[in-house]
């Protein structure tokens, strides 16, 4: 038989070329771009929030709540101080001898106060910027007597029992001076000036309306 010429095959077998891929083109595999860069974003998106207070860790704390413990630190806030002087007469009864009296001429100080440590969340109402707190009543915080300007005139019919006629006369100087502090406007006066203290301070806390009753 004579050489015979092959019959080219109409589908050839060819080497498969591998294909190329890059980071910014088609090709396979490609980079998941989306799935790097979502998680960024939203951590981004989590700092600023936290950052700007939108978004805390902690409950929430009412402004009530804030406003009352910066008050009650304050404790009881001392408004007033008055200075006394008094002229006091002490006797003491004697059932023999002439009664022992001694003449004193006391000076003391009384302190009008507000014990903010009572205040309550109820006392508080808050809308927006406008702020209504009732505040505890005026009190008379102590009153003492100054025995540095304080001195004995006099004592007659003393003896033996000086010592103590001179204190017992301090003591009853002490109740004198008492209920003159009672009878005085010291608590008129410590109301007063609770507003004048307290309204600045509301207000550098962000709240323009300001109403403060007792």
């Amino acid at each position: 038989m004579g050489n015979s010429t092959p019959i080219p095959d109409p589908n050839p077998i060819q080497n498969p070329v591998p294909k190329k891929w890059s980071l910014f083109g088609s090709g396979r595999p490609q980079t998941p771009w989306a799935w790097i860069i979502l998680p960024w974003i939203f951590l981004a998106v989590l700092v600023t929030l936290f950052l700007t207070g939108k978004l805390s860790l902690s409950p929430k704390e009412d402004k009530e709540t804030i406003l009352i413990t910066r008050i009650e630190s304050m404790g009881k806030l001392e408004l007033v101080k008055y200075h006394l002087k008094e002229i006091v007469e002490h006797k003491m009864t004697r059932q023999w001898l002439p009664d022992p009296s001694a003449l004193l001429l006391v000076g003391g100080e009384a302190v009008g106060c507000i014990d903010l440590s009572h205040l309550e969340k109820k006392n508080i109402e808050i809308h927006g910027d406008s702020l209504r707190i009732q505040l505890p009543k005026p009190e008379v915080c102590y009153v003492k007597i100054n025995h540095k300007e304080s001195r004995v005139y006099s004592t007659q019919y003393a003896f033996w029992d000086e010592a103590a006629l001179v204190d017992d006369a301090y003591k009853d100087a002490e109740k004198q001076l008492e209920a003159s502090v009672i009878k005085s406007d010291i608590l008129d006066q410590t109301r007063n000036n609770a507003k004048i203290v307290l309204n600045p301070i509301f207000q550098a806390l962000g709240y323009k309306s300001v109403t403060i009753l007792f």
